[in-house]
């Protein structure tokens, strides 16, 4: 198996199988670079052929999972259309519909204890994630009379974490997810409510 993947290329790829696999059974901490190696179906040597670590494997699988998440979180900004505020609503949609559809993508993404600062193609990835979120709040702030427009980047910020807080503790698909006596969506659409109410893009009665 081992000859047969690099023959064909795809040792990367199995190896961040093999890290998902893993991620979904032990938990982004659990397991080691040679137990990655197996479930690969490779000697503990063959991973060193593009890996130093397994931060490194880590690192490779947060990007791929970072590149994913991007692509979702643009599709549904859509530009903006219909308009600003319902796109955002299907951002924040998409976001819970990440880590429900990629849990173990969003574990290596957020939990494994690497920052995207430790690499600079994780960290060109996650930003393209951020930006998805950040154009939305460009788009929103545009919208407010120039004088009451909070700083972009702080309500960027803020509504990231309100949307990742929410994603976190109760739109999660593994047995970590708290429970609520209303929906994720539900959650964040109130908490994204108040958070623009009081900072005045939306009337008080709203």
């Amino acid at each position: 198996m081992s000859k047969r993947g690099y023959h064909h290329g795809n040792l990367k790829s199995a190896l961040v199988d093999a890290v998902l696999s893993l991620i979904s059974e032990k938990g982004p901490n659990g397991f080691s670079f040679a137990e990655a190696a197996r479930r690969a179906g490779v000697s503990p040597a063959a991973p060193y052929r593009h890996f130093k670590d397994r931060d490194e494997l880590i690192i490779e699988t947060a990007r791929r999972g970072y590149e994913i998440f991007a692509a979702r979180l643009e599709a549904a900004w859509d530009e903006g259309r219909p308009s600003p505020l319902s796109a955002f609503d299907r951002v924040g949609r998409a976001y819970l519909g990440f880590a429900r559809a990629e849990p173990a993508y969003f574990a290596a993404m957020f939990e494994a204890g690497i920052a995207p600062e430790d690499d600079p193609t994780l960290r060109a990835a996650a930003n393209r994630a951020f930006d998805a979120l950040h154009r939305a709040c460009e788009a929103l702030a545009a919208r407010m009379p120039e004088d009451k427009r909070p700083p972009v980047l702080m309500m960027s910020y803020h509504l990231w974490a309100i949307t990742h807080g929410v994603t976190a503790l109760f739109g999660r698909a593994d047995d970590a997810r708290r429970r609520a006596p209303i929906s994720p969506e539900e959650l964040l659409e109130a908490g994204a409510t108040i958070y623009l109410r009081g900072v005045g893009f939306l009337p008080k009665d709203t």
